[in-house]
C-alpha cells in the first residue's frame, strides 16, 4: 500500500474512530524508516484503547507495527476522557493528566528531531491550548510530521473535552501543509 501523502513537511491524517488514521501512521513510519532509517525518528503515541459496544476502539500505534529500538518512543497511558468519567468536570482532569503527561514526553524528546510521528494527537489536546502550539514547534523542527487525530461528533459536540478536542483539531489543520481524511472519499 502506498502512502496518499509524501513524507515530507507536516501531514494531519484525521477521522472518526476506526477508519484507519493509526494504521496509516503506523505505515508512514515503517515507510519513512525503510527509506531512510531510525535515526532522528520520533514516535509520541498518546492513544487510550477503548472498548466501545464490544469494538475496540484506538490504540498504540504498536498494534500495527514494530517501533525499532532507536527510534524515541514516548508513550502515554492516556485516559479516553469522555469514557471514563461521569461528569464534565471528571472528564476535564482525566484530560488535563493527558496534556501533562504528553507534555513529559515532549520535554522528554531528542531535541533534533528528523521525523515526528505522533498517534492520537489530540488526547494530548483536549484541555491544553497551550501545547498543541508546542507539539507544531516541535514538529516543525522535522523534515516530516505525520500526526493522526480524532474528528467527529460521535462522541458529542457539547462538553467541554469535546471543544478543546475541535479547537486543538482547528490548529492543526490551519499548521499541516496537506489534511487527510479517513475514510477516503
Amino acid at each position: 500500500m502506498s502512502l496518499p501523502f509524501p513524507l515530507s513537511g507536516p501531514t494531519l491524517v484525521v477521522g472518526p474512530s476506526n477508519v484507519g488514521k493509526t494504521r496509516c501512521t503506523a505505515h508512514a513510519l515503517e515507510t519513512w524508516v525503510d527509506a531512510h532509517g531510525p535515526a532522528g525518528c520520533v514516535v509520541l503515541d498518546f492513544a487510550p484503547t477503548v472498548e466501545r459496544d464490544g469494538t475496540i476502539l484506538g490504540g498504540p500505534l504498536t498494534q500495527f507495527t514494530t517501533v525499532p529500538e532507536e527510534v524515541y518512543h514516548g508513550v502515554v497511558d492516556a485516559h479516553a476522557p469522555r469514557a471514563e468519567s461521569e461528569s464534565d468536570d471528571e472528564a476535564m482532569a482525566l484530560a488535563a493528566e493527558n496534556a501533562d503527561a504528553a507534555s513529559d514526553r515532549l520535554d522528554a524528546a531528542p531535541a533534533d528531531p528528523a521525523a515526528v510521528f505522533v498517534n492520537d494527537a489530540t488526547i494530548a489536546l483536549q484541555s491544553e491550548t497551550a501545547l498543541t502550539a508546542r507539539l507544531t514547534d516541535y514538529c516543525d523542527r522535522a523534515d516530516c510530521a505525520v500526526l493522526n487525530a480524532f474528528e467527529s461528533d460521535e462522541l458529542g459536540t457539547d462538553n467541554p473535552v469535546s471543544a478543546g478536542e475541535r479547537a486543538a483539531v482547528a490548529q492543526l489543520r490551519s499548521w499541516a501543509d496537506r489534511v487527510v481524511g479517513l475514510p477516503f472519499r
